[in-house]
């Protein structure tokens, strides 16, 4: 039997082979949504993101990929989509039971010879420019059609940089295109979790000096070392809940790639407690500047 599943649905709420196939985009090594053909898929299961758009367009590519008559799992939180589950498979035509279940809904559906609506959703998805950003991008990439405020806070304060560096958390490359507009840099390794804007930063970053990597900031070995500077925007949600690990991990991880007296180039929102884990990991650490509850701070290695 051929299965897949889509992100890491909560175990006592679905049960998922152990040998199906991971195909989300979030979790590196995975295969790509895109690539299964259709009809190649007799069960899926599916861990339903928030934002609508991505949402539907998730749902879409796995009734594409079933076979008519397959078996699909779609389920989310209650307050991140999931109520509405049920009512976006019903306008694909596909009616389905809906279960509340530990603060979720979990919807059940077996394919209909012929869904409606699937291209549509997969094209409203899908990658495009955005003009505004003159960037490639895709509905569910972190601010995937705006500017961050706090990248465009340290894009407005980074001075020209030089040597080999790493920008952690990369996105779509926004960050790394003012890097790489200082001749003085040699090399950039941009690290990013989400497949989706690996891709895009490889349309949207033209440059021999850049590296793009699929990977996990917080799995050991990832960045390279003795950098001269790292840039970053770290994230601090992991799966909808704040973590405020999240960004004092990618701290731990410039700071191991930093060479002495290497510089790091960091944005956070306000109020989070970043200043105690840089003071441990850095030997000087300064705001340079605060504003719209964004800090920029540079810390020495």
């Amino acid at each position: 039997m051929r299965q897949a599943v889509y992100g890491l649905p909560p175990v006592d709420l679905a049960e998922v082979a152990g040998d199906a196939v991971q195909v989300s985009p979030l979790i590196p090594g995975s295969a790509r949504l895109e690539d299964l053909s259709e009809g190649s898929l007799d069960v899926a299961t599916v861990l339903a993101p928030p934002g609508t758009v991505e949402r539907r367009y998730v749902l879409a590519q796995i009734l594409r990929a079933l076979v008519p008559g397959g078996r699909m799992v779609a389920l989310a939180p209650k307050d991140r989509g999931g109520t509405r589950l049920a009512k976006e498979l019903a306008a694909f035509d596909c009616p389905a039971s809906d279960q509340p279940r530990r603060h979720h809904r979990i919807c059940t559906l077996v394919r209909p010879p012929a869904p409606a609506g699937i291209a549509a959703a997969i094209e409203a998805g899908g990658p495009r420019h955005v003009d505004n950003l003159a960037l490639c991008t895709q509905p569910g990439i972190f601010s995937w059609d705006r500017l961050d405020p706090g990248t465009a806070l340290l894009l407005a304060n980074l001075p020209p940089l030089k040597g080999r560096g790493a920008d952690l958390g990369a996105g779509l490359g926004i960050l790394s295109r003012a890097v790489l507009g200082s001749s003085a840099v040699t090399a950039l390794t941009l690290v990013e979790i989400d497949r989706r804007a690996v891709e895009m930063a490889g349309r949207n970053i033209a440059d021999p000096r850049a590296a793009i990597l699929w990977a996990d900031v917080r799995t050991p070995g990832t960045v390279p070392g003795s950098l001269d500077f790292v840039v970053m925007n770290p994230p601090f949600h992991d799966g909808g809940t704040e973590d405020q690990a999240l960004g004092r991990t990618f701290i731990a991880r410039a700071a191991e790639a930093l060479r002495a007296g290497g510089m790091l180039w960091l944005v956070a929102n306000a109020h989070l407690p970043y200043e105690g884990a840089l003071r441990e990991a850095f030997r000087s650490v300064s705001v340079t500047v605060q504003a719209g509850g964004y800090r920029v701070y540079e810390a020495r290695r």
